[in-house]
């Protein structure tokens, strides 16, 4: 049995309706937004070598898409990957590689890393696959902040015009080392 009886003044109107609607959407939204704000991601960079380039550039790229903070910090040999005319040499290494089905005594014949260079440069170029310039202005393009490190700028006696713009020079562990702090993924590459 019903309690409502004709005329009576409990049913809301449309206005306050329309009021509660409003901020029952601001109180979603609320809870739709990270109160810690975007994922931080810090990817740590060392080696310079074709295939250990794009690990870190795909997945900082990528985390970038999903709006996380990335940063990558490149420092010894991952320094190359940054520096403008090295990158376009970069080099895979056919010794020591379990993925080549190559013996290491054949591998380490002169000729060979060259070999698997090309047959790689090749194999990424028939795939499609972005090269490591593309991925470095994409990278760029998402906000990724790609650091150079200090120390080894001046170990290889690097000038700092000698990278991409927009990579972040003059960094040294100290400022990696807070970034990996409060990043919720650390990854050393």
């Amino acid at each position: 049995m019903s309690t409502d009886t004709a005329g009576s003044t409990d049913t809301p109107d449309v206005e306050t309706l329309r009021t509660r609607v409003a901020e029952l959407e601001e109180t979603v939204a609320a809870l739709e937004t990270d109160p810690d704000g975007p994922k931080r991601m810090t990817i740590v960079a060392t080696k310079g070598s074709l295939d250990m380039a794009y690990p870190p550039l795909i997945l900082a790229s990528t985390a970038a898409a999903f709006d996380w903070d990335v940063v990558v910090f490149h420092t010894f040999w991952g320094l190359d990957i940054l520096h403008e005319e090295k990158s376009k040499e970069l080099k895979l290494s056919a010794v020591g590689n379990p993925s080549m089905s190559v013996p290491n005594a054949v591998a380490a014949l002169p000729g060979m890393d060259a070999m698997a260079t090309r047959m790689m440069r090749k194999k990424i170029d028939e795939n499609g696959t972005a090269t490591v310039e593309e991925l470095i202005e994409l990278s760029l393009d998402q906000g990724v902040e790609l650091q150079a490190c200090q120390m080894t700028i001046e170990l290889m006696e690097y000038d700092e015009e000698d990278f991409y713009d927009g990579v972040t020079t003059g960094v040294g562990a100290a400022t990696a080392l807070n970034h990996m702090a409060d990043a919720d993924v650390q990854l050393l590459v």
